[in-house]
């Protein structure tokens, strides 16, 4: 009789394996598929949907030299603030590279502010994503064991 059992529990675990696996690949991806073609056929409300799917992307992405944890003085030159350098530019005037760092608000990630910085102004961190998240999303409350905060972590250049 517990050898029955032992059989019924591994076949139920097999079962509700599949049953999300089919529902995660298969069927989720035609709910998801069919929102996005909703979403996208709404006039004003398919730029904004855009935008956010975009931006969403981009942070779930690992992270490489264009998308790094970094402080920037904001809102202020007394205060820091954590933010994500999204892409490298270059100034057309003076040939300065610059960066946009995505500034999340708490705790809403979502909406933020989007910062132009020069690379000498940006202090990198060696938080990962999921740890600068943790610490946007709990208010501080959830925060990395250190922080670098006047001249940055030893990392590789940003640029």
């Amino acid at each position: 009789s517990w050898l029955l059992s032992i059989i019924a529990v591994v076949f139920v675990l097999i079962a509700l394996y599949l049953v999300g696996w089919i529902a995660t690949r298969v069927i989720g991806k035609k709910i998801i598929s069919a929102f996005d073609l909703l979403m996208n056929r709404v006039p004003f409300v398919k730029d904004i949907y855009g935008s956010i799917k975009k931006l969403m992307s981009v942070l779930q992405k690992k992270p490489d030299g264009a998308q790094r944890v970094v402080l920037i003085n904001f809102p202020s030159p007394e205060m820091k603030t954590v933010g994500f350098v999204t892409q490298i530019l270059v100034d057309d005037d003076t040939g300065q590279k610059i960066a946009a760092v995505y500034v999340p608000t708490t705790p809403n990630p979502t909406s933020g502010y989007l910062e132009i910085v020069p690379l000498d102004k940006i202090v990198p961190t060696d938080w990962t994503m999921d740890q600068a998240m943790t610490f946007i999303v709990s208010a501080g409350a959830v925060a990395p064991d250190h922080l670098n905060y006047t001249k940055g972590a030893k990392t590789e250049n940003i640029d």
